[in-house]
């Protein structure tokens, strides 16, 4: 047994801002896989629908500042690619499982 490691729940992909630092989970405060894939989901979605009205309001000239527009329509992009990613790795597993004999 390794003594003196202090392990600390990962957070999951997207529900933390980059540059911030990870608060530590206490031990009643974590959550399921279901709970983190939901809140993943919630921010793939919630950048989908920031990127759409940027695009709306810069079509219809509410505003012009196309490169805040492309940075919100290029992070939608890269987090469905990677849930996408996360999703089809999922599937694997579960394959590879099913194939497993007992």
């Amino acid at each position: 047994m390794i003594k003196g490691m202090n392990l600390q729940p990962m957070m999951p992909v997207g529900v933390g801002e980059l540059g911030t630092k990870p608060q530590p989970a206490a031990r009643d405060a974590v959550s399921g896989f279901g709970e983190i894939l939901n809140k993943a989901v919630d921010v793939v979605s919630e950048r989908q629908a920031e990127a759409n009205s940027l695009s709306e309001g810069l079509v219809s000239g509410q505003h012009s500042n196309i490169h805040e527009t492309m940075i919100a329509v290029e992070k939608s992009s890269i987090s469905m690619r990677l849930m996408t990613k996360v999703h089809q790795k999922g599937l694997d597993a579960y394959q590879e499982m099913m194939r497993m004999q007992l």
